[in-house]
């Protein structure tokens, strides 16, 4: 694969460095936030003192042990041993982090066990809600352990949760990682090929399943499909059933069922599993598009460390504050979701689909559930606007502090709505991933938001933008690479012999250096731009640009709900590029919008950048994290066979396939065809 540095053409790439910024914070607000009160602490009990943010960062990652033994201390991580040397091996892959600690995640959250506040708000699309205290979440959580150790469950076994974004998941996740076993989970709405290709690679002894779920006002019962999983995982020894359609769903259907109620009944003693600091939490999985996805495995350590990090100083979470992060299981910002706990915030669940009854549902339960922080999806944003949605016009948000955005790029427009519509709140838009659950890049509040720009990079975390030659590149754009360990990269792949798969996923173009496969800009003031994934950017006639600032250009249109491109080359032949629309109902893709569109990405980014086509499509196919399957459909273009290169059970979309199938067939001659520019140069 070609990972050339991109040649950026645009001046608007550049652009914010010249604009003023969208929000400062106040005086107060620097004051008191949490990183500030980091700050001070490094002052009186490490005797560092830092002028700036910059200042910070940059001891963070040419410290990395002293910062994150600071962090441990400041947060009052609890060992039961002596938590030993920070860092004594930093090799990468194979950093070896606190090899004398002694430790649960668990522990950790329920050190705020005495709050007064929820732990967790829950509400789905039908309006039902439930609160659980501290105590009573750490009441079920201590009998559901209890119940698993009756099951046999012990250190190490591992528990395959179907579950959707409710409490009883939480409690489930807790109780499983309190007794050392290791959590994997996928979302009730993934389909049976999806589940099996990561359940089988794990051998699951315990399965947790809802029978049904609810989306888009439509109930789906999941029984019979947990009866097909459950054949075909053998390794699985019982099922715990939770009703979340049906109250008198029973799980005597099942064999060696057992119902929730009895598994959270009852009274049982509080007890955690201490276990080494690099000991398994849960595996988790690429959203890769051939071979089975990756399990990826993270440590109790790296996590609590990394999550009370990014809630911490990076969220600015504090005991009582209350957080949502609208997310379903199946994606890495649940476990986030679930982290907000490490820092004492209430847990703010939403179930079902953001968009129904309509648009305005999840802000009435921002609203009336009084979040301070909430986050989404960029695309969720995207669409509110197109949507022409008026939050404050529908909800109190008067306790809404921050709003968060991931997932891909946050284009400078939603940032522009977000605080002309929701408020005058801090942006906070982060870019990270499932591989490392965590963020390179993201936001602190003490630092002024410009419009589609990252604030900062994170704390611990030592990123650049690399060319091809390895060199750190500064206002251009290049590889997203991380040049030194952080505690929760992955220990392994589940059943990877020797490593390889691990090392040739991240370290295949930068021996002993992390990349993560993003295009990335980083600021001279230190904020960060991402342009999309490097293995799917555009190459004009030897210039390389990232796809994000084209869909900036045409989705600015109202015409335009959503776009995909994709630069097809194939046997030496002149690369053809179609650009996918998707066009609100009653506009049509004529010639004068057509004309619209090239002109606009013609302006945008240059004249080498106008597709060949532009070809109207019901829909863009997305993954279950709303990202564009870019290259995916680029393989698919180029002849790779449909069941090679998407996974439907992994798609927000599926249905979305269909019309690029039936189109891939003519795309090679297609490549013959379009051998000229497309500008005409």
């Amino acid at each position: 694969m070609n990972h050339s540095t991109p040649i950026l053409q645009s001046p608007e790439l550049h652009s914010t460095a010249q604009d003023g910024p969208a929000w400062v914070p106040s005086a107060d607000t620097v004051a008191s936030a949490r990183v500030t009160e980091f700050m001070r602490w490094l002052s009186s009990e490490r005797k560092l003192s830092f002028g700036d943010y910059d200042g910070l960062w940059r001891w963070s990652v040419d410290h990395i042990d002293a910062f994150w033994s600071a962090l441990w201390d400041w947060s009052e991580i609890i060992s039961v041993e002596p938590r030993g040397d920070t860092l004594v091996d930093a090799a990468m892959p194979g950093a070896k982090w606190f090899p004398g600690a002694r430790m649960n995640y668990v522990e950790q959250v329920f050190r705020h066990a005495d709050l007064t506040t929820p732990a967790i708000v829950f509400r789905n699309e039908a309006g039902e809600q439930r609160e659980l205290g501290w105590a009573e979440t750490k009441r079920q959580v201590a009998a559901l352990a209890a119940s698993l150790r009756r099951l046999g469950v012990k250190r190490g076994d591992r528990v395959a949760a179907f579950m959707p974004n409710t409490p009883d998941t939480i409690v489930a996740f807790l109780a499983v990682v309190s007794v050392g076993a290791i959590w994997s989970t996928c979302a009730p709405d993934m389909g049976q090929l999806a589940v099996l290709d990561r359940f089988r690679q794990i051998e699951p002894k315990v399965m947790i399943a809802v029978d049904g779920y609810r989306y888009g006002g439509k109930s789906y019962d999941r029984r019979e499909l947990l009866h097909a999983l459950l054949g075909e995982l053998p390794s699985v020894e019982h099922v715990v059933l939770v009703p979340n359609l049906d109250p008198l769903a029973s799980a005597a259907v099942f064999e060696h069922g057992i119902d929730w109620a009895d598994a959270i009944d009852g009274h049982a003693p509080f007890e955690i599993d201490e276990v080494p600091f690099d000991h398994p939490l849960w595996i988790v999985y690429s959203s890769g598009t051939t071979g089975l996805p990756k399990p990826i495995v993270h440590s109790h350590g790296g996590i609590v460390l990394e999550h009370v990090k990014l809630t911490t100083l990076h969220l600015n979470l504090r005991p009582g504050d209350r957080f949502h992060w609208n997310a379903s299981t199946g994606w890495i910002m649940w476990n986030l979701q679930v982290g907000g706990l490490l820092a004492g915030a209430t847990a703010c669940l939403y179930d079902g689909n953001p968009g129904y009854p309509d648009m305005n549902a999840l802000w009435r339960f921002v609203g009336e559930a009084r979040i301070n922080f909430f986050g989404a999806g960029a695309a969720y944003f995207q669409s509110c606007l197109k949507a022409g949605v008026e939050p404050r016009k529908v909800a109190d948000l008067s306790h809404l502090c921050a709003v968060g955005s991931t997932g891909s790029p946050l284009a400078p427009e939603s940032y522009r709505w977000i605080l002309d519509h929701v408020g005058d709140v801090w942006i906070n838009a982060l870019s990270g991933g499932t591989d490392f659950a965590g963020c390179f890049v993201a936001g602190v509040p003490t630092l002024p938001v410009y419009l589609g720009e990252m604030q900062c990079r994170c704390l611990g975390a030592r990123v650049e933008a690399f060319d091809d030659a390895g060199n750190a590149l500064i206002d251009e754009v290049g590889e997203l690479v991380c040049t030194a360990p952080m505690p929760s990269m992955p220990l392994y792949f589940w059943n990877d012999a020797g490593h390889q798969r691990y090392r040739d996923s991240y370290f295949d173009t930068y021996p002993g250096i992390w990349r993560h496969g993003d295009w990335v800009r980083i600021t001279p003031r230190g904020g960060a731009v991402i342009y999309g994934r490097s293995d799917a950017t555009i190459n004009r006639y030897g210039i390389r640009m990232g796809t994000s600032e084209l869909y900036r250009a045409v989705e600015d249109l109202p015409e335009v709900l959503d776009s995909m491109v994709v630069d097809l080359e194939y046997l030496g032949r002149e690369s053809y590029m179609p650009l996918f629309v998707v066009l609100r109902p009653g506009a049509e893709l004529s010639a004068e919008l057509t004309a619209t569109i090239r002109d606009r990405i013609k302006a945008a980014l240059s004249a080498r950048h106008v597709p060949n086509e532009v070809l109207q499509v019901p829909a863009i196919p997305r993954t279950l994290s709303g990202k564009k399957m870019e290259l995916p459909i680029k393989k698919l273009l180029l002849g790779h066979p449909i069941e090679t290169v998407a996974n439907p059970d992994t798609m927000a979309n599926p249905d979305s396939l269909t019309w690029f199938t039936e189109f891939a067939p003519g795309c090679v001659q297609r490549l013959g065809d379009h051998h000229k520019p497309a500008s005409g140069l």
